[in-house]
């Protein structure tokens, strides 16, 4: 294998450990052992693996009750059962259970690592053409982190998903991930974009036509949404659309019917919709402007995406991947970007987030010198100011950052959340900036 994947064996017959072990090895596996359940849970929660071979029949903790366990930590984890030949009837379980497959007692070494090889093969083909193609890096934030197991954890039901962010966070690359990794992913995806398209068209987008319901109606037309059959209709920007938009694509929702636009006859459409935007549309339903029937019809399941400045441990990681994203596919030589850059980039607030760290990168790419890319490079904005909620004085991060981060540590007494919510900054970053400034909060308390 071109990459030596981890495989975790459970079993309580250390005999059947040694033996996997060797099989497993001399296939060019890195393998761990546990030799209980409750011995291979406390090894996940501290290491990565990336398939894990249990026993079923086990004592304390059976095979099952250990998926179980498993699936709430890391629930999209493969698991192969071993299973001696009376108890088949607890694999098939198991397989139901969210297991990917089973062997049966004395196993054949070979079929084993052929089955481990092939599940690798799968969830890495999925994984590696989904970043390939959208350009998305999860990084190495807790809060990306969690959210891309829930994303796993959504991506194989037919719930429909409602993706919340702000601009240029990367909604469009979660909902495309989301296609990818579910049982439609070999479907249509389709993208509607409802906050460019005027409101008299999407009707005839979404929904088609026939030929003569209205003036240049030549011919029949089919909409976006029975284009998406068996896959996926991702509605970006939906809380831009007209409330008899609203009223059609509710309608729809319910009743999984479509009516082309001068048509007689209903037509059943079977795909999973994923709304985005990067409104309020929980404010909009408040002030009547977005139907609350529809807003619950939406977000049965809901993706919140950070913004950057609240995952500033992630930049180093995106930008090293922007930089040579860029390079290979214009056929450049190789660019450093130097660690002044990365902690400089690190300090900024980021209101275009991603969507702007990438421009910005591609622009020092293009004028840097001797291959190194420094912070004048990128020519991004260097007078932000983050404002106070109050409303009052505004703290400029470029010019005076300490400075700000102290007057803000004084005003609240040394407690760092209340300095990081007054200057408008998540707590991981004020943690960062203060001890980058070697600031000891203690010394501001009143």
């Amino acid at each position: 294998m071109s990459t030596q994947a981890h495989v975790l064996i459970v079993d309580d017959d250390p005999s059947i450990l040694e033996v996997l072990e060797a099989r497993l090895v001399a296939a060019g596996f890195s393998v761990s052992k546990a030799n209980s359940g409750k011995a291979a849970l406390l090894f996940l929660k501290k290491h990565s693996v990336d398939i894990l071979v249990s026993d079923i029949k086990m004592p304390e903790m059976s095979g099952i009750e250990l998926l179980q366990e498993v699936s709430t930590i890391l629930p999209y984890l493969p698991v192969i059962f071993l299973t001696a030949h009376g108890t088949i009837d607890g694999a098939v379980d198991a397989i139901k259970s969210g297991a990917i497959d089973y062997l049966t007692k004395p196993f054949d070494g070979i079929e084993l690592v052929k089955k481990i090889e092939d599940i690798l093969a799968v969830t890495r083909d999925k994984e590696s053409d989904a970043v390939e193609y959208n350009g998305f890096i999860w990084g190495d934030s807790l809060v990306m982190a969690d959210l891309k197991q829930l994303l796993h954890k959504v991506a194989g039901s037919n719930a429909n998903v409602l993706v919340l962010g702000e601009s240029g966070v990367g909604k469009e690359c979660i909902a495309k991930l989301l296609h990818q990794l579910s049982t439609r992913g070999n479907n249509p995806y389709v993208v509607v974009d409802c906050g460019s398209t005027p409101s008299g068209i999407l009707e005839s987008e979404l929904f088609g036509h026939v030929k003569g319901s209205f003036t240049h109606a030549i011919n029949d037309k089919k909409g976006l949404i029975e284009s998406a059959d068996k896959g996926t209709l991702f509605l970006d920007e939906v809380g831009n659309i007209s409330s008899e938009m609203q009223s059609r694509l509710l309608r729809f929702l319910e009743e999984r019917t479509i009516r082309q636009v001068g048509a007689i006859k209903e037509k059943k459409v079977d795909c999973r919709v994923i709304a985005a935007t990067n409104s309020d549309l929980k404010a909009d339903v408040e002030e009547g402007s977005f139907r609350q029937d529809l807003y619950y019809r939406l977000r049965v399941v809901t993706l919140l995406i950070p913004p950057l400045r609240d995952r500033f441990e992630d930049i180093p990681r995106l930008a090293r991947f922007f930089v040579d994203d860029y390079t290979k596919k214009n056929n450049l030589p190789s660019v450093e970007i130097s660690e002044t850059t990365i902690e400089w980039l690190q300090t900024r607030s980021w209101p275009g987030n991603v969507r702007e760290l990438k421009n910005g990168i591609e622009t020092g790419i293009i004028l840097c010198k001797n291959n190194v890319i420094l912070p004048d490079d990128l020519q991004l904005e260097t007078n932000e100011t983050v404002t106070t909620h109050g409303g009052g004085q505004g703290f400029s991060i470029e010019e005076s950052e300490k400075e700000a981060i102290i007057r803000a540590l004084k005003q609240t007494g040394g407690v760092k959340k209340d300095a990081a919510e007054l200057l408008g900054i998540s707590r991981r970053a004020i943690q960062y900036k203060s001890k980058k400034y070697n600031l000891d909060s203690s010394k501001f308390k009143k």
